[in-house]
């Protein structure tokens, strides 16, 4: 790795390591719905199986859930859609690096100190409280660290394209509340998506993006439906992440395209 992207990594993790009084916030947050989330869906199982999840794995599919919420961060704009409206995109354009990878590594950075709080504090209260689900099989864990990194960056480039909306719309309020609600209930934030009715968890898991920001790794962590199921949802993550950092060249371009012809 060159130094540019290790330099705007550490940048990134640097800064949210300041707020420290958010951080502390969001933690006993997560925490305190992490409990509600915890004790509704046991009540649910009643000491069976929701949607082929036992009680252990549910205990660990709603505390990994509530830690990872910090670290893909689906609810946060990014910053580029304010640098649109205010005109500093173009200082943004004429650096020597992308600003697609500007904000990719930045935001991995984000994702990192997340990981050391957000996440590993709750998840932490989880194992106190309840005690999580052992994976069976060693490899579990590596898997579920590349599916959480995979989420990450699937996650980020959905922002980014919302940000890119800014060079059209200017107000992208609209644009992300819709973000927001959809990739909420489509990720398998509120409840296992298995719940749901099978034609439309195919239409979620095949046609959409936002089974891979949540959904996938709770599935890689708690072994959910076997090898065969954890190859299928990280291979399904790799091509959503792809797909949607090829799209996001391609809308930057013609937003560059239609910059210049404004004069900008």
């Amino acid at each position: 790795m060159s130094r540019a992207p290790w330099a705007l990594m550490v940048a990134g993790f640097r800064r949210y390591a300041t707020y420290r009084q958010a951080t502390v916030a969001g933690i006993f947050t997560n925490s305190v719905f992490g409990f509600l989330r915890c004790y509704v869906l046991l009540a649910v199982a009643a000491g069976g199986t929701v949607a082929g999840y036992s009680g252990p794995q549910l205990i660990t599919y709603v505390w990994l859930g509530q830690g990872m919420l910090a670290v893909v961060n689906t609810w946060t704009t990014l910053e580029l859609a304010e640098q649109v409206r205010s005109g500093d995109i173009v200082a943004d354009l004429l650096r020597p690096m992308d600003p697609l990878w500007t904000y990719l590594w930045t935001d991995l950075g984000r994702a990192g100190f997340s990981l050391l709080t957000r996440f590993s504090v709750p998840l932490l209260v989880g194992a106190l409280a309840f005690g999580l689900y052992v994976p069976e099989h060693a490899a579990t864990y590596a898997l579920t660290a590349l599916s959480i990194v995979l989420a990450v960056v699937v996650g980020f480039a959905c922002r980014y394209l919302v940000g890119l909306t800014s060079f059209w719309l200017l107000d992208v309020r609209g644009v992300q509340m819709f973000w927001t609600f959809a990739s909420g209930a489509g990720s398998g934030l509120y409840f296992p998506l298995a719940i749901l009715p099978d034609w439309l968890t195919a239409v979620l898991w095949f046609g959409t993006p936002f089974p891979s920001l949540l959904q996938a790794p709770l599935d890689v962590a708690v072994e959910r439906g076997g090898f065969g199921h954890v190859a299928a949802v990280i291979g399904g993550q790799v091509v959503w992440a792809v797909v949607l950092l090829l799209a996001c060249r391609v809308v930057q371009a013609r937003a560059v395209a239609k910059l210049v012809v404004q004069g900008g």
